[in-house]
């Protein structure tokens, strides 16, 4: 049996989350399937009701997609609810290259992805920083607060 892996983050605005994430994972905002010029009309063709789609639903990417093809496809479900506490599920952006990288190399490489994150809208939780234990890591919020780890 063959299985993928979607991750789908709940929100209130998917073209915001998808602008974040595609700058966060390098990932791009994943285009209708083909001869249909938007999701929403790519829906509709498939019998989704139209009353059964919310203004503006579907009108641009409201997914993105790794386009290496090795990474899962992310859809941005818009929900009416607010986010109301702490994520019991979150992301580590791994970019520090390891344990086999000097510490300094791994501190810089996650303080410039940091610093390309929070131009992009995210916002800074906490820093360890712990050279004892090898140890740097932050932990960041994206655009609508979900919290996520670069280290």
């Amino acid at each position: 049996m063959e299985m993928t892996l979607q991750l789908t983050i709940d929100c209130a605005d998917p073209q915001r989350l998808v602008a974040f994430w595609s700058e966060a994972l390098g990932y791009v905002p994943e285009p209708p399937p083909g001869g249909h010029a938007t999701w929403r009309e790519y829906w509709v063709a498939m019998g989704v009701p139209e009353e059964d789609l919310p203004e503006g639903a579907g009108d641009v990417p409201e997914s993105i997609i790794d386009p290496t093809g090795q990474g899962p496809r992310v859809w941005f479900q818009q929900v009416p609810e607010p986010k109301a506490t702490k994520n019991r599920i979150h992301l580590d952006l791994k970019v520090g290259g390891g344990r086999d990288v000097p510490f300094a190399v791994r501190k810089q490489r996650v303080t410039a992805t940091v610093e390309r994150l929070t131009k992009a809208g995210a916002g800074v939780l906490r820093v360890t920083d712990e050279p004892d234990a090898g140890q740097y890591a932050v932990a960041l919020r994206d655009p609508e607060g979900n919290e996520f780890d670069v280290v």
